[in-house]
């Protein structure tokens, strides 16, 4: 069975809480169910991490690569707009990344338009509240069947 890592950055453990106008209501086990429930139908075993510690994201990614993971998607939060570590722990990866995003962060605060990891994933999904998230999954299930 393909193996997808899908990572939750900081904050997330909030979700439900955190600015209901930007994110909603629902919260991240009620994501990791739904892509659980979407992984089971796509044939993709999904294992989900979520960290408000920068170094434990890069430690994750890093052990991504040593298990050989079929594909890792990220949600890095504010991360994705400042993290040159984790940018460059995902640089290691030769799997597919996907990067995604809740909220829509080119319609966003100025400093959420720039994405450090925009130049190594292999795509960005942004904008559509938890279908970022099944929208990611269905993206690199069929990239990992190309391969």
């Amino acid at each position: 069975m393909r193996k997808v890592l899908m990572l939750h950055g900081i904050n997330h453990n909030m979700f439900g809480k955190r600015d209901p106008s930007q994110y909603g209501t629902i919260t991240l086990d009620e994501i990791n169910t739904q892509l659980q429930a979407l992984g089971s139908e796509l044939g993709v075993q999904i294992e989900s991490f979520q960290t408000n510690s920068e170094a434990a994201m890069c430690e994750r990614i890093h052990r991504a690569f040593e298990e050989g993971q079929d594909a890792v998607l990220i949600n890095a939060g504010a991360w994705t707009h400042y993290s040159y570590g984790i940018r460059d722990a995902l640089a290691i990866l030769t799997c597919p990344v996907v990067e995604l995003h809740m909220s829509n962060i080119h319609a966003r605060e100025t400093f959420r338009h720039h994405s450090m990891f925009a130049e190594i994933v292999r795509g960005q999904i942004c904008g559509f509240g938890i279908q970022s998230y099944l929208l990611a999954l269905r993206a690199v299930a069929a990239d990992i069947d190309r391969e």
